[in-house]
């Protein structure tokens, strides 16, 4: 919370702890990188088409480079100038929360298998005679690694649901989500597709309903905070 920020409100009880002061061009550039990136993948993939395995990976891949262009339009209503109103002034945390939940975590739940059926792809990786087939082992999970500084991202208090949903919560949906992600993994390995689909539809929709009661709650809080907020002193 910054120093200048009030924090007792002028009916004399606490003001709501809003997220930081974030800047809007470094998130729109992510924006940009999260449209293209797993955007392209996915055409990529479509365009091999095989393996099977590909399927749910595709799909989150998309939704990925589709929330972005969503995330983009969030923060691209920030505003703190003339005509601000309660939503503008939420817009770049918002736009970090659809690119947190619905860019982010598709994508990390999309690489494992992916790298998994791009590793052992007979389209991809013709074999010559003779060719030893050495199998990648445990180290397929390297880039699975990625969700771990991402759930350190969210519990040291750097995303934005750090502020919206209680401490206890917080840690209750992201080890949800490391579970989940788990999982489809495991039923991918196992050729278990449906369940697999089943586990990341199941993802995807509390991802979708956390991010709904986060701009919500961003909007809800903004407009308490503007309605108690003590007027700034006169320069």
């Amino acid at each position: 919370m910054s120093k200048d920020r009030p924090t007792i409100g002028t009916d004399g009880l606490a003001l709501p702890i809003l997220p930081p002061e974030r800047d809007p061009r470094v998130w729109a550039r992510l924006c940009r990188i999260m449209f293209y990136t797993p955007g392209f993948l996915a055409l990529l993939l479509l365009k091999v088409g095989e393996p099977t395995g590909f399927g749910i990976s595709v799909e989150l891949l998309m939704l990925g480079s589709m929330s972005a262009i969503v995330g983009g339009l969030y923060i691209g209503t920030q505003s703190e100038g003339a005509g601000a109103d309660h939503s503008s002034r939420i817009g770049t945390w918002c736009g970090s929360l659809v690119l947190e939940l619905l860019a982010v975590v598709p994508i990390l739940c999309a690489v494992p298998s992916l790298f998994h059926e791009l590793a052992n792809s007979k389209l991809l990786h013709a074999m010559a005679p003779g060719a030893v087939n050495i199998p990648l082992g445990a180290s397929e999970l390297l880039p699975a690694v990625a969700i771990l500084p991402f759930l350190l991202y969210q519990l040291a208090g750097f995303g934005t649901l750090h502020y919206i949903v209680s401490r206890p919560m917080n840690w209750a949906i992201n080890i949800g989500i490391l579970g989940l992600i788990i999982a489809s993994t495991a039923a991918n390995r196992q050729g278990a597709f449906g369940m697999e689909k089943v586990l990341v539809g199941v993802l995807v929709i509390a991802m979708v309903i956390t991010l709904f009661y986060g701009v919500l709650k961003l909007r809800q809080m903004q407009t308490l905070y503007d309605a108690n907020s003590p007027p700034k002193a006169a320069k």
